[in-house]
């Protein structure tokens, strides 16, 4: 995937304008952002998925006023994304959505952004401690040093070539979601199954199962996150 880190922002932002209103993604639509970018979507296709759902939605009757989440726009992401693969495979050169020459993030600002994600992870440690989870504690703190190791490797060695770093940082991540899967009680996954089970009725018609299981996977490890204040450890969140 093109080393491009506003991948997040550059979606929201396009939704925003498409829609025409301030409105925050919900949930659904972050871990559908996500599930994108783990299957390699190109920025792109996405954002020229969402023009051409909004542009095909104008031309219906409208039964509701306005696209209310990112879903009703992933079958026109998925048909850009296969535009642009066939494209490839015949020669053409897909369009990459970063200029050329954009400058990379300051290395001031990813070691700052390293740091914070650090100190964050100290604080979940210790709430995880206090709450009696000495296991995810203890795989919290492992995390929490190897981030600190590689903010010192950054420092010692900053560098525009931002991929090493991110992989560096999403096998972290993934780490840290493994241990809190772990250490979730069971009672809470149930919960959150059933949370994910609601907010995917609305995307249930316009995904296949293989789409609808790397949403749900994407979905629950944001819950995950979000429930142990575990901070996202991405370039892509910076």
């Amino acid at each position: 995937m093109e080393n491009y880190f506003n991948y997040f922002t550059e979606i929201e932002e396009q939704f925003r304008r498409a829609r025409g209103t301030p409105s925050l993604l919900s949930t659904l639509d972050w871990a559908l952002i996500e599930a994108w970018k783990e299957a390699e979507i190109p920025l792109e296709a996405v954002l020229l998925g969402i023009d051409r759902a909004f542009a095909k939605f104008a031309k219906k009757p409208r039964r509701y006023q306005k696209i209310n989440s990112l879903a009703y726009c992933s079958q026109e992401v998925l048909r850009a994304a296969e535009e642009m693969r066939v494209a490839a495979v015949q020669g053409g050169e897909p369009k990459s959505p970063q200029p050329a020459g954009e400058p990379a993030f300051p290395p001031g600002m990813v070691l700052d952004y390293l740091r914070r994600n650090q100190q964050a992870l100290a604080v979940a440690t210790a709430a995880a401690r206090q709450n009696g989870q000495d296991v995810l504690a203890a795989d919290l703190a492992e995390c929490a040093r190897a981030l600190a190791n590689v903010a010192t490797h950054y420092d010692a060695q900053p560098t525009e070539d931002l991929e090493e770093l991110e992989r560096h940082l999403t096998a972290l991540e993934e780490k840290a979601a493994a241990a809190m899967t772990r250490a979730a009680p069971v009672e809470w996954l149930v919960k959150a199954r059933a949370e994910v089970d609601r907010e995917l009725a609305v995307a249930r018609s316009k995904m296949t199962a293989i789409q609808l299981e790397a949403l749900e996977r994407q979905y629950l490890k944001k819950r995950l996150f979000e429930h142990y204040r575990v901070p996202r450890l991405s370039l892509f969140y910076l």
